[in-house]
């Protein structure tokens, strides 16, 4: 950028398109764990005058963000943009006048009326009521409970059959010890485990337990206020004296002397009997991030995955979505042969067809034409194009070059140094690479502990021998598409 130039607004293209560059300078730097924490729900607001006003949902990501990352932030920014002098952090709900109101996620809204396995929202593009646009005061309690989250609201189909019997279960158990003690559901996005977490808390408190419901964000941001107030003993008193502790996001949790106290809790409920249920975008073993004492307690209970939708349980949330909007909106006609299409077209998650249902809805309302497949296609084809890619594990790459190099994958996290393991070790290390955004540190840690530097070297020579050797780049390219289908 030339000298006295300014800053492009954030307004037009540009600045958005530095602002990308920035966040993908950081992820690299920083790691994907980090990252994912505390700058995944980091946005830019504006650029005026150098300055570069950023965002974030909550006071305590801010405060955090501030105290340990906004040298960092601001340097990566410079490198991207010469005109950019100062970096402001502040938090959404607070940035003035023409900050736009909070809005329901779509995973938390549900139509009434039939289960629902994930969310759909009764009024589309209607706002939030009013109580719940409230700003968080700083205060430490437990998060309210959307009427609309019932066991009665929720969908089942074979991939959340388990998880929801499993919450049913323990909702409704009313002996003295806890049952599958931690229940830990996990899951990707939109997939209706936040669902069951406020169902789970809607039953047990009909039936008159004490239930604090949380999200990471506020469990951390409750126990650094309490040290700051120095009230931590009557944090860790309120937490402990409860029947019932449902923690969401729980990957989100940083900080060693956080970790330290949220294991000192675990164990506190559940070594008096106490129920606790949390919910993860991974499993316990894959949160390579929380403390491994935190991680063994977590995986100690019942660990049970919410998976993804089958083609027949979109058809049921599409068709319940649909009826739920023909309700209010009684021209509003959707053939069965349309709802299939859109099934099979969308695959990812809950929010997409929530989305495409309102996509839907605005092409009859605005166009006044009927809606038949050909203008379906037309109506959500950003959905279609833009889904993300499977999320590769580790985790499932070292099992699959196992099972393919018929080794073991204890034989690939260990020091054997035979040709037999050596080759599927490398070409592991190198999918990991170029399949996730894990950094080389993280890598070599999740192969047996090894330096970063050792990854580096099977990089480098599987990235040789697949030029060289054509047999062996169709193996591994076999490899990529199983991993990704």
């Amino acid at each position: 950028m030339p000298d006295g130039e300014d800053a492009p607004r954030s307004d037009g293209p540009a600045a958005q398109e530095i602002w990308s560059r920035v966040k993908r300078r950081l992820r690299a730097e920083l790691g994907e764990d980090v990252f994912a924490s505390w700058f995944g729900r980091l946005e830019l607001e504006e650029v005026v005058d150098g300055c570069a006003r950023l965002s974030v949902p909550t006071r305590f990501l801010k405060s955090w963000i501030e105290s340990h990352y906004v040298d960092r932030v601001l340097t990566v920014y410079r490198s991207e943009a010469e005109g950019i002098e100062r970096v402001i952090i502040g938090v959404r709900s607070t940035l003035g006048r023409d900050a736009a109101p909070p809005r329901r996620p779509i995973e938390s809204a549900r139509a009434p009326g039939g289960p629902v396995g994930v969310a759909v929202e009764a009024k589309p593009f209607a706002l939030p009521p009013a109580e719940e646009q409230k700003p968080d005061t700083g205060d430490f309690g437990s998060a309210p409970l959307d009427a609309r989250l019932t066991f009665e609201s929720f969908i089942i189909g074979r991939s959340n059959a388990l998880a929801h019997a499993a919450a049913d279960r323990v909702a409704r158990h009313l002996g003295e010890q806890a049952l599958y003690n931690p229940l830990f559901l996990h899951a990707g996005v939109g997939l209706g485990k936040t669902h069951l977490l406020h169902a789970i808390g809607h039953e047990a408190r009909a039936q008159g337990r004490r239930v604090i419901y949380l999200t990471a964000d506020r469990f951390m941001y409750g126990f650094v206020a309490s040290l700051k107030a120095q009230t931590s003993l009557a944090f860790k008193e309120r937490l402990r004296g409860i029947d019932l502790l449902v923690i969401d996001d729980v990957q989100f949790i940083q900080g060693k002397q956080i970790q330290q106290e949220f294991g000192h809790t675990l164990n506190a409920l559940i070594d008096s009997g106490r129920q606790i249920v949390v919910a993860a975008d991974r499993p316990p073993a894959d949160l390579e991030s929380l403390d491994e004492r935190v991680r063994s307690r977590l995986a100690g209970g019942l660990v049970v995955e919410v998976g993804s939708l089958d083609e027949q349980l979109r058809i049921s949330i599409l068709t319940t979505r649909v009826a739920a909007v023909k309700a209010l909106h009684p021209s509003f006609d959707v053939s069965p042969s349309v709802i299939a299409y859109v099934a099979r077209a969308i695959t990812a998650n809950g929010r997409d067809l929530e989305g495409a249902v309102n996509r839907l809805l605005a092409h009859a309302t605005l166009t006044g034409s009927a809606i038949t497949v050909e203008t379906a296609e037309t109506a959500i084809r950003d959905l279609v194009r833009n889904r993300e890619p499977k999320r590769v594990k580790i985790e499932d790459i070292q099992k699959l070059v196992a099972s393919r190099y018929n080794v073991s994958r204890s034989d690939i996290l260990s020091e054997r140094r035979t040709a037999a393991v050596v080759r599927p070790r490398q070409i592991a290390m190198y999918l990991s690479k170029v399949l996730t955004l894990r950094s080389l540190p993280e890598i070599g840690r999740r192969f047996g502990g090894r330096d970063h530097t050792t990854v580096l070297h099977a990089v480098r020579k599987i990235e040789k021998a697949l030029n060289e050797d054509h047999a062996l780049n169709d193996e591994v390219e076999l490899l990529k598409r199983m991993l990704q289908e």
